[in-house]
């Protein structure tokens, strides 16, 4: 009687480890599966950029076998951090990361790097770790010089007024954006071409064609708007209240994104004394595209995401292959040369903004008004 006992108790135990076993398998394998094979982390949903970089990662795994997790930090690195962990939870074995602050970013990848997982810093860099393994960027230094080109070639006369803007002081790319810019600017400030408007401190470097780190900074430090565009907004209203008439009339404006272009536009443009303004941008937003139409913001440089998440996501499939990715160059992050792959920019206007950006798919032409 005991041992019939027994042996259905053990029976009864076996059956039911195996409905338990079953029953975890289904909940974290195959498309329910609680692992992630790659983790993506985002600067904000705040601006447009990035909200369409959201989609096309989406879009870039989702006939693949492996699996994806995206995270906004909201301009927190408190929250970058957190959101790293939380995809370190996940079993993630690739992190693909668009740092808020450079610097600050670094503890969070390192957390990473010590379990084990590639570290793809993505469109900006990570500094002062060597925590990163690669980078997949656009040629920052050549979106300023773009930028800085394209108001030498469309300005007439010389003493005419430049007011210079920049991004974060955090973001390394704001850096190498303006070092771009200023390479191509430079001589033309020194020239009389162009005048500053609205910073002593570079004004104090004009004759300096190439600045060091911390003359950046200085710099940076007075023509930041963090990428705020209200605080370039508001930073405007400052620097055409304190002009004079001689710093009005016919101006040329560098704008770091077209975020911060479309807020300084406007409160230039509402200045009777400002005849005419010349402005840069960066990204091809789709208000931003308007407003070249439109005739209220001269350019934008255009950045084609899909080619950067193809890149990045490119990357992260051949790491998770068990291959090494390829690279075109490196960058020096103040602790270890990274390795990177770039891709080109475009100028963008009103002659050409229905070729590079209608006819190339990346818009459609019922999203815009007066298109040619």
């Amino acid at each position: 009687m005991n041992k019939g006992f027994k042996l259905l108790s053990v029976l009864l135990v076996g059956i039911l480890l195996t409905f338990v076993t079953a029953c975890n398998s289904g909940s974290t394998g195959g498309s329910g599966s609680s692992e992630v094979s790659v983790g993506i982390v985002l600067p904000t949903k705040d601006e447009p950029r990035w909200v369409q970089d959201e989609e096309r990662f989406k879009a870039a795994l989702a006939d693949s076998e492996y699996t994806t997790e995206i995270l906004f930090s909201q301009g927190s690195s408190a929250k970058e951090k957190e959101n790293v962990e939380t995809l370190i939870s996940k079993g993630i074995d690739v992190l693909i990361i668009a740092p808020h602050d450079g610097p600050a970013a670094g503890s969070a990848v390192e957390a990473a790097k010590k379990e084990g997982i590639k570290v793809i810093s993505y469109d900006r860099l990570i500094t002062d770790t060597d925590a990163v393994d690669y980078y997949v960027t656009f040629d920052s230094v050549a979106v300023g010089e773009a930028q800085g080109q394209y108001l030498v070639d469309n300005v007439e006369g010389t003493g005419v007024p430049l007011y210079l803007y920049a991004g974060a002081s955090s973001d390394n790319n704001a850096f190498l954006f303006f070092e771009g810019a200023w390479k191509v600017l430079q001589p033309k400030i020194a020239d009389g071409t162009f005048v500053i408007a609205n910073s002593s401190e570079a004004e104090a470097l004009k004759d300096k064609a190439t600045l060091t780190r911390d003359e950046l900074g200085k710099v940076l430090g007075q023509v930041t708007t963090n990428w705020d565009p209200n605080e370039a907004k508001n930073k405007a209203q400052t620097n055409l209240t304190a002009a004079g008439a001689d710093l009005k009339g016919d101006i040329a404006i560098l704008a770091p994104n077209d975020g911060t272009a479309r807020s300084i536009a406007d409160v230039f443009a509402s200045d009777s004394a400002v005849s005419s303004y010349t402005i840069t941008g960066q990204d091809a937003e789709k208000a931003s595209i308007q407003y070249v139409i439109d005739g209220k913001q001269s350019m934008t440089v255009f950045k084609d995401v899909r080619t950067l998440v193809e890149d990045a996501m490119g990357m992260a499939v051949t790491i998770l292959d068990g291959n090494t990715p390829e690279t075109t160059g490196t960058y020096d992050n103040g602790s270890v040369d990274v390795n990177a792959k770039q891709t080109d920019v475009i100028v963008v206007n009103k002659d050409n903004v229905k070729a590079e950006l209608i006819d190339s798919g990346y818009y459609d032409a019922s999203e815009f008004t007066g298109l040619e």
